[in-house]
């Protein structure tokens, strides 16, 4: 029987990667990273993609969640949660662990569970720990499902104060001095942990900062003018991490500058400065996204200053292996170094957020930077690389 008169089935239209944009998290960074899910999902371009938000709770529960960006903004000086935008205070969301079937599935207690589809790509907004420290980039390589940014090592290095700034000393880039408690220490003879400390001061005077040494967004961080202050400083790092790391003031400007992966390379966009917070003791996370302290963009920097803080952005971004992003945090010393301080492989990536705002004065706006970072992200694949 012939077919040529038999009427033809239309061709199907190619589908479109599906991105699935996961937020929120365990971390104290938790509602920082739901906002800034809020602005990726506003820019992502829906007409190149199909997008599947995934939320996080505080308690590491995957939730699926409302897409619905206007609900996931800093109101009233409160961030929003995960648990607030949950479909179902029960249902998960479970990632495939076979490399060779990405169908991510939903489920909830006595129904049957439904298919989500397929997904291409994930673009992790997590900040902090279990989500930006190389955690769940190692599910994802498990998965065998691309994402967006650093690897496992880059992201574990990234996270850790202590360990980047040894990784920057072996490539020659200048850090300031710091002196690290772990937890054991403490426990051990807190007495000697706290000696430690206050030598570090003897040689580099007060005042201090004490950090957690696995957290971001200026979470947990006190600047300590003296011995009387120092337990409590000790105790509020302690909350968001066992492990604390103590930093002496350096004295000059600060100095950002994201680095952004291309096709031929990673490429610095032009540096931004954070000017002293007037009604803050330093640039800590009030300052950063409740008061929304203005950087200056472009940096008020000489032209030979510009070329080597990019350089030396370019150089950390190598140095720790980075992929997809990173921002770049420098001090410009009275003496003209730039001493750089921490990366972050996950940045703030709200609208009013630093690495966005670089990029937009170097040309490339916000819709434009996220898909430059999930076309990169399509171009790797996982594993080894």
């Amino acid at each position: 029987m012939s077919t040529e008169n038999l009427p033809q089935s239309p061709e199907q239209p190619p589908r479109k990667p599906r991105v699935a944009v996961v937020f929120g998290g365990r971390s104290s960074e938790h509602g920082i990273s739901v906002v800034t899910a809020g602005a990726v999902l506003r820019a992502i371009d829906r007409t190149k993609y199909d997008v599947l938000p995934i939320g996080i709770t505080r308690d590491g529960r995957w939730a699926l969640t409302a897409d619905e960006p206007e609900r996931m903004a800093i109101t009233d000086r409160r961030t929003p949660s995960v648990e607030e935008l949950a479909e179902s205070n029960e249902g998960g969301v479970i990632l495939p662990v076979d490399p060779a079937n990405r169908e991510v599935v939903y489920s909830e207690p006595g129904s049957v569970p439904k298919a989500l589809g397929e997904v291409d790509v994930v673009f992790p907004v997590l900040h902090g720990p279990y989500g930006e420290d190389g955690t769940l980039q190692g599910l994802l390589e498990l998965s065998g499902v691309p994402y967006v940014g650093a690897g496992v090592l880059a992201s574990a290095v990234g996270q850790d104060k202590e360990y980047m700034k040894r990784v920057f000393t072996s490539f020659g880039l200048k850090v300031g001095p710091y002196v690290v408690i772990r937890p054991r220490e403490w426990e051990r003879d807190e007495s000697a942990a706290r000696k430690k400390i206050v030598d570090f001061a003897g040689e580099h005077g007060w005042p201090l900062f004490v950090k957690p040494a696995r957290a971001g967004s200026s979470i947990g961080i006190t600047k300590v003018d003296d011995l009387a202050g120092l337990d409590e400083a000790v105790a509020e790092a302690q909350r968001h991490d066992p492990k604390i790391i103590v930093e002496a003031l350096l004295r000059g400007r600060e100095i950002e500058c994201g680095v952004l992966e291309f096709e031929d390379g990673p490429r610095a966009s032009v540096p931004a400065e954070i000017p002293p917070a007037q009604s803050h003791a330093y640039y800590d996370f009030e300052a950063k996204y409740i008061d929304s302290t203005p950087g200056i963009v472009p940096a008020p920097l000489t032209p030979e200053e510009t070329a080597e803080v990019q350089r030396l952005a370019v150089e950390a971004f190598e140095a720790t292996s980075c992929e997809g992003l990173v921002r770049a945090d420098f001090f410009l010393t009275e003496d003209g170094d730039f001493v750089i301080n921490e990366i972050n492989t996950m940045p703030g990536f709200t609208p009013i957020s630093m690495y966005p705002q670089m990029w937009q004065a170097s040309g490339i706006a916000y819709p434009e930077l996220v898909d430059r970072l999930v076309e990169a992200a399509l171009r790797r694949s996982t594993g080894l690389r």
